[in-house]
């Protein structure tokens, strides 16, 4: 997988990240919809972010950060953070938000590997990739031993694995990629196979958590 190339990088996705606003959907062919909550994400954290953030210990990598909330929320409570995204509206607008943040793929070389205390898979990016599994394997590697991984995870109880595209209002449609979407179940089941240990889980303002630990 690169980290050039893909919908995170196209228009609808970068119009909506660059205006702060919506509405953009996450569509399927079997007529599956999500609406995706672009305003949330241009905004500064909020309760359910603050669940997660008080988690999170030593340095923390972000992984799909998008327009920079939680990155910059870690910098202003004094935590070294590091977001890293495909699309350059993103990391542009986090940087601007006094956040750090590189333009990279999770999947290509980065920073420090093996040494972040805490990686973060927040606004369902356990869904990067379209295998859960191999994401998580991948974060492994990213963190130590006993490093903390938080995640946030579908309200249902589903495991699926879909093929979608982005789509905006006026109909713009974005490339399609592969996705997934898992509950907390399912993340817990992978886990055991993928190098994790099930630490919490916990629920904040109708968004679904889950702690994981690395063996």
């Amino acid at each position: 997988m690169t980290g050039r190339a893909g919908a995170w990088t196209e228009d609808p996705y970068t119009e909506a990240i660059g205006d702060g606003r919506g509405p953009l959907h996450l569509r399927a062919r079997d007529g599956w919809s999500l609406a995706l909550d672009v305003e949330r994400w241009c905004a500064a954290a909020d309760a359910a972010d603050l669940s997660v953030l008080d988690r999170c210990r030593g340095t923390v990598l972000d992984i799909g950060c998008g327009p920079g909330r939680l990155v910059t929320a870690l910098h202003a409570d004094g935590h070294p953070s590091l977001g890293i995204d495909l699309n350059p509206a993103a990391v542009a607008r986090t940087r601007a938000r006094g956040g750090s943040a590189l333009r990279r793929s999770v999947f290509e070389p980065l920073p420090a590997p093996g040494t972040w205390d805490t990686a973060l898979l927040m606004d369902g990016n356990i869904g990067i990739g379209g295998d859960p599994a191999l994401l998580l394997r991948r974060v492994a590697r990213l963190v130590p031993p006993g490093g903390l991984l938080l995640a946030e995870v579908a309200t249902e109880d589903v495991d699926q694995r879909l093929h979608v595209w982005m789509e905006s209002a006026g109909g713009a449609a974005g490339t399609p990629f592969p996705w997934a979407r898992v509950g907390a179940a399912a993340l817990h089941r992978l886990a055991a196979l993928s190098g994790w240990l099930a630490e919490d889980s916990w629920s904040k303002d109708a968004h679904e958590f889950v702690a994981l630990r690395r063996a």
